[in-house]
């Protein structure tokens, strides 16, 4: 069976893992999460309000929809075989999403430290980025994660 997610000697500072596929967000994505999340602001569920009051003139796909794509694409690379999430920091929308609008991401490894009280685990820090299909950064977030060090049996001397 294939492998899924890394190792923390598997990953390393300043690598980029482009997440694969996309996800086009429908406006029943959309409305799906919204009424989930119970987020139920006009923004994202009435056209003609948004068409009328809003900047835009049109619905915004609500942010943790955007936020939870790109979080849930990074997870083969990135959490796939994570102990635990510890946190997520500075969560940025930087621009807004449509329905229609595709989303891509990419995670880049800031920080590998292994567990000074475990020597079985250590801390992966990542850079998460979302892009629409136009190219435009569309959310971006900072997370640290607890993943496993490789078995000892599997490990080559250090």
């Amino acid at each position: 069976m294939p492998e899924f997610g890394r190792f923390l000697e598997e990953f390393e500072v300043g690598a980029t893992y482009k997440h694969w596929p996309g996800k086009t967000i429908t406006e029943a994505d959309d409305h799906l999460f919204c009424l989930l999340t119970m987020n139920h602001h006009p923004l994202h569920l009435d056209a003609h309000y948004a068409e009328t009051q809003t900047e835009f003139g049109r619905n915004v796909v609500v942010g943790n929809l955007v936020y939870s794509l790109a979080l849930g694409m990074s997870v083969a690379d990135v959490s796939g075989k994570a102990i635990a999430n510890l946190e997520v920091e500075t969560l940025k929308h930087e621009h807004p999403t449509f329905h229609g609008d595709t989303i891509y991401a990419e995670s880049e490894v800031l920080a590998v430290t292994p567990s000074k009280s475990k020597s079985d685990r250590g801390v992966v820090y990542v850079e998460t980025r979302a892009f629409n299909q136009r190219g435009e950064r569309v959310c971006s977030f900072r997370r640290k994660v607890l993943v496993p060090r490789r078995p000892e049996s599997q490990r080559r001397s250090e």
